[in-house]
């Protein structure tokens, strides 16, 4: 059984980022509860091989024990599957799913009352952790420890204390940024995995799988176009192939053809790359207004119109990944691979490396 705390706060990777289809922003329909393209078993997910394996090996080890899962943390870019994971730990262990966020546990009163409702050996997952308000972390400490909540309630003579034992449970913390976790909630986690992007072979599986789920028909080739302007991101992966179902049942009757997918994914403006309108914009934006840079985070996002976060958490991942962007102590810095991209011509302070890659180099004289 899953359950879902009602009335949870956004997430960091749900704000409202205009509806872009290449942006890692939960929607509705990557619900736990009703996203039918979400795996149930191990045998199901596929990609992060090494997470799975050593998953597999402490789910193994404590059924055999008769022992609860130790804690886990999950921590990688967004819309990696870590909810998924959360998901097929539960059914392994043949117990209850609580989902709930840490911006949605405001007070300890809150979290008391979802612990104390868990049975022995319940997953209890809480998403974006790093954002568990201070109190209720410091509740959280002895729940994870000895797997009781010790809480005082009034203030001054009227004060008591109560000691509340709490059945053994496994909390599963999804966050996309571990450096913001406190060191003694990070130490509480048993196990502790990093999620990586995917390879597009990875969600070519992926592609093929989710369509066939949907009962759409389509062809390898298009699974692999599809896969390859996805960012290495299951979640954009999905979908894109349901908007390119809908150019197929227009174009090609149904059936998603390696054509079809270029043309529906060109239309929605998504570049073999995976860069979209916005990504482009942005690095023209550095290029034409700050001579492909230093340009500070604030003066970038006010010169574009968009929100420093989004520029942080859904733009610059991707883009540095790929080597079109760098860092700098005085700001981003737009590489010569990306202005190649962009079809503009490379300013005599870039060279291209021996092994096609670029590098920032300084400007003789």
């Amino acid at each position: 059984m899953i359950e879902k705390k009602r009335g949870a706060a956004p997430r960091d990777d749900e704000l409202d980022l205009e509806g872009r289809l290449t942006d890692t922003a939960y929607t509705p329909e990557d619900s736990a509860v009703e996203n039918p393209l979400r795996p149930r078993t191990f045998g199901e997910y596929i990609g992060q091989d090494k997470v799975k394996e050593n998953l597999q090996v402490y789910i193994e080890a404590a059924k055999s024990r008769r022992e609860t899962l130790d804690h886990v943390l999950l921590y990688g870019p967004p819309g990696l599957g870590k909810t998924t994971l959360a998901g097929i730990v539960a059914n392994e262990l043949g117990v209850n799913l609580r989902i709930t966020s840490g911006p949605a546990i405001e007070k300890p009163g809150d979290l008391a009352a979802l612990l104390t409702n868990l049975s022995p050996g319940d997953v209890l997952f809480i998403d974006e952790v790093h954002r568990l308000p201070r109190v209720v972390e410091e509740i959280l400490y002895p729940a994870m420890e000895d797997f009781a909540l010790d809480i005082v309630t009034g203030k001054g003579q009227m004060a008591a204390s109560y000691h509340l034992p709490l059945p053994r449970f496994t909390l599963v913390g999804a966050t996309t940024r571990a450096g913001q976790l406190s060191t003694p909630l990070r130490d509480r986690f048993g196990v502790v995995l990093r999620l990586e992007l995917y390879s597009p072979e990875e969600l070519g599986k992926i592609v093929l799988r989710s369509a066939g789920i949907l009962h759409a028909a389509i062809d390898s080739d298009a699974a692999v176009e599809i896969a390859s302007r996805s960012r290495g991101t299951p979640r954009i992966a999905n979908r894109l192939l349901k908007r390119v179902r809908d150019f197929a049942e227009v174009m090609s009757d149904g059936v998603i053809t390696l054509n079809t997918a270029r043309v529906a994914l060109d239309r929605m403006e998504i570049d073999e790359l995976g860069l979209d309108a916005s990504d482009r914009n942005m690095l023209t934006a550095i290029i034409k207004h700050y001579g492909g840079g230093p340009v500070g985070l604030d003066t970038l996002a006010a010169a574009i119109g968009e929100e420093s976060v989004t520029i942080e958490d859904v733009n610059e991942p991707y883009l540095m990944q790929i080597g079109f962007l760098a860092r700098t102590p005085r700001g981003r810095v737009v590489t010569a691979a990306a202005y190649l991209h962009l079809g503009l011509p490379v300013p005599g302070r870039l060279r291209d490396e021996d092994d096609g890659q670029t590098r920032l180099v300084t400007e003789e004289g």
